[in-house]
């Protein structure tokens, strides 16, 4: 996606915000950095962890859970993966057939039609999320016309990546009742579910009492806690569908990294107060930005998506705008990444950035859209 634009980027003189990269300026809670982990503390430390999970870390993650959501799920039902990348991998391997589909609502995180074609399977793309605020939008009509007898799945993200919205309650009724209909699986992308940016967090998708049967959780380190580098997540769903997810586990990546298990366990058990001070840290960052461009405010997550139609002179899609964003010293995500009917969209991380350097970004931005 970014061929066209990598020659203009590597000839560019002077200071260059990548907002294109969806990762953090800040550090992961002290205990849960490598420089804590010491071998002469941790017994076999550089060995293969068991597949399913460190102990320490199943027993972390069900407590994290109970706490998030007021939910108690069983510790057999975890399984720790290396990544949601690489958790929704192994979702598709265990639960989807090659040939089979999966409704993706867009604009949608980058990655997931890969994932699914990778099974042999196909993500429809059904344009949502930048229409929540439409008083005519019917969800379930939308979820429905889209299900073919191949249909397995629903994919569900919220706070959502890269929107930043919050999937409204009747919404995630209409695709419970589509799912429900179709007996079809639903993957809830838990990946954001600690920024929010409100004072009541939003109700986890997969705690809602019609999907509990059916639907199946991905958790991550990388955006809560700033450890994308450390490739540990966790699942977790019905009993049945589990155990065959711990089978592909065992033929993917067979276990995540020990070491980054045993910091993850630690961020989840002693990060809340790191945590709620990195909520507060993106919601600054997030009006910083919305108010610097004039966009509308987020709910949660660390994007921002917007049309720039406007700035495009006339264009098909949004690389003009990109071309003068680059040329101004920042890099931005095309919209087409995110889904076929937003050619037009851009994608921003707000998390990124230190507040100096951010705000540096922003007014460059400004500059190009006051044009």
């Amino acid at each position: 996606m970014f061929t066209p634009l990598r020659e203009r980027i590597a000839a560019h003189v002077g200071p260059l915000h990548l907002l294109n990269i969806g990762d953090s300026f800040l550090e992961p809670p002290a205990v849960a950095r490598t420089e804590a982990l010491l071998s002469a503390e941790l017994p076999h430390l550089h060995r293969y962890a068991p597949v399913q999970g460190l102990p320490e870390l199943l027993d972390a993650a069900v407590r994290k859970v109970q706490r998030r959501s007021g939910v108690a799920i069983d510790r057999a039902d975890v399984q720790v993966v290396s990544g949601a990348t690489a958790g929704l991998m192994t979702l598709c391997q265990a639960l989807i057939d090659p040939g089979d589909e999966v409704l993706l609502p867009a604009p949608f995180w980058p990655l997931f039609p890969g994932i699914v074609a990778c099974r042999g399977a196909r993500a429809v793309q059904i344009p949502l999320y930048d229409r929540l605020d439409d008083p005519a939008l019917d969800a379930e009509a939308l979820f429905e016309a889209a299900c073919t007898p191949r249909t397995a799945a629903i994919y569900l993200n919220s706070p959502h990546n890269p929107t930043g919205r919050v999937l409204p309650a009747p919404v995630v009724e209409a695709a419970i009742q589509v799912a429900r209909r179709h007996d079809l699986w639903v993957f809830c992308d838990e990946v954001y579910e600690d920024l929010y940016f409100g004072d009541t967090p939003p109700a986890p998708l997969w705690t809602h009492p019609d999907l509990r049967e059916r639907a199946f959780a991905i958790h991550s380190m990388s955006k809560g806690y700033a450890m994308a580098g450390a490739r540990v997540g966790f699942i977790h769903g019905p009993p049945e569908g589990m155990a065959a997810v711990r089978a592909a586990q065992t033929f993917t990546t067979y276990c995540a990294p020990r070491p980054m298990q045993v910091a993850a366990a630690r961020a989840l058990d002693a990060g809340d107060a790191w945590l709620a001070d990195a909520r507060r840290l993106y919601q600054g960052a997030a009006e910083q930005v919305t108010a610097g461009l004039g966009l509308p405010p987020v709910e949660g997550g660390t994007f921002l998506f917007f049309d720039a139609a406007p700035w495009c002179g006339g264009a098909a899609d949004c690389t003009p705008f990109l071309e003068r964003c680059i040329d101004s010293g920042v890099v931005l995500t095309p919209g087409a990444a995110s889904g076929q009917a937003y050619a037009s969209w851009v994608r921003l991380c707000f998390s990124i950035l230190p507040p100096d350097e951010l705000a540096d970004a922003v007014t460059r931005l400004a500059g190009v859209m006051s044009r």
